[in-house]
C-alpha cells in the first residue's frame, strides 16, 4: 500500500459515511459519533505503530485497518437503532460483508486485504483466537488498542455532555442509577476485562473502560493512557466508595508497573 491508495481508500469512507447522513437529529449524533471514532483510532494507530519503528508501508497498513474497523457501525446503527451486537448483529462481521460486497480493497494485493480484513473481523472479539500468524496477531493487537482507546476517549466525553447532546447508543441503553455491579467490580480486582453481559447500569459500564486496560497490549498505548488522564477522568465520573477507589488504584499500579517493565 502506499499513500495514494491510503488516499483512495479514506475517499471512499468519506463518501460511504456521507451517505448515511439524515435530518434525524439523534441518528445523525450516532452517526458522527463513529465518524469521528473512526479519525481518532487511525490517529491512534498511526501512532502506536510509529512508536513500534513498524516500516512506512506497514504504518500505513495499520492506518487503513483502522479506518475500516467500524465500518459495520453505520448499516448496524440504521437498520437496529443501536451499537449493542448483542442485540443486533456482530458489526465487525456485518463491516466485513460490506467490504467484500463493494470490493472496496481491489487493487490491492491479496495479502494486504486480507490482513485489513482479518483485523477487522477480529478487533471486536473478547479474546484473540490462538494460533495466529504473527503478522495478523500484530496488526489485530494494533487495531484492538488504537479502538480502546479511543472508546475510553468517547465515554469520558458522552459523560461530559449535557443529556440533550449527548449521542445517546454510546451507553447502550444502561440505566444511570447509583449502583453498579460486583462482578464487573470483582473483574477489575482480579486484573481482567469485564464482559458486557454483567452491566447493569452506567457505573458498570464506566468501570469496564477501567478493565479494558488490561488488555492494552502495546506500551505506547499505556503511555497514552497516561498523558490523556483518563484513569483519573474515569474515576471522577465513578462512585466514591472505598471499593471503587481500591479498583482504580489497582488499575493505576497496573499500567505504571506494564510502562516500568517495558
Amino acid at each position: 500500500m502506499d499513500r495514494n491508495e491510503l488516499t483512495s481508500l479514506k475517499q471512499w469512507f468519506a463518501e460511504y459515511c456521507a451517505s448515511f447522513s439524515t435530518p434525524v437529529r439523534e441518528d445523525q449524533k450516532n452517526f458522527v459519533v463513529k465518524r469521528d471514532h473512526t479519525r481518532e483510532v487511525c490517529l491512534n494507530a498511526v501512532r502506536i505503530a510509529t512508536d513500534l519503528k513498524l516500516s512506512e508501508h506497514d504504518v500505513l497498513l495499520a492506518e487503513a485497518a483502522g479506518l475500516f474497523h467500524d465500518v459495520g457501525r453505520f448499516p448496524q446503527y440504521q437498520q437496529y437503532r443501536t451499537f449493542d451486537d448483542s442485540i443486533s448483529v456482530n458489526h465487525a462481521a456485518l463491516g466485513v460483508k460490506v467490504l467484500l460486497e463493494k470490493n472496496v480493497f481491489r487493487g490491492l494485493p491479496k495479502p494486504e486485504q486480507d490482513l485489513i480484513v482479518r483485523s477487522v473481523s477480529l478487533h471486536n472479539v473478547f479474546f484473540l483466537p490462538e494460533l495466529l500468524d504473527k503478522r495478523t496477531l500484530l496488526f489485530a493487537r494494533l487495531v484492538r488498542d488504537a479502538d480502546k482507546l479511543d472508546i475510553l476517549r468517547v465515554v469520558i466525553e458522552y459523560f461530559g455532555q449535557a443529556a440533550g447532546n449527548r449521542a445517546e447508543a454510546v451507553a447502550l441503553g444502561l440505566p444511570d442509577s447509583p449502583g453498579y455491579s460486583p462482578e464487573v467490580l470483582a473483574c477489575l480486582a482480579r486484573g481482567e476485562m469485564a464482559r458486557k453481559s454483567d452491566l447493569t447500569t452506567l457505573n458498570d459500564f464506566k468501570l469496564l473502560q477501567l478493565a479494558w486496560l488490561y488488555d492494552l497490549n502495546f506500551a505506547s498505548s499505556l503511555r497514552m493512557v497516561l498523558e490523556r488522564q483518563y484513569i483519573d477522568k474515569l474515576a471522577e465520573m465513578l462512585p466514591g466508595t472505598d471499593e471503587i477507589k481500591q479498583a482504580v488504584e489497582l488499575v493505576r499500579a497496573y499500567v505504571n508497573g506494564r510502562l516500568r517493565a517495558s
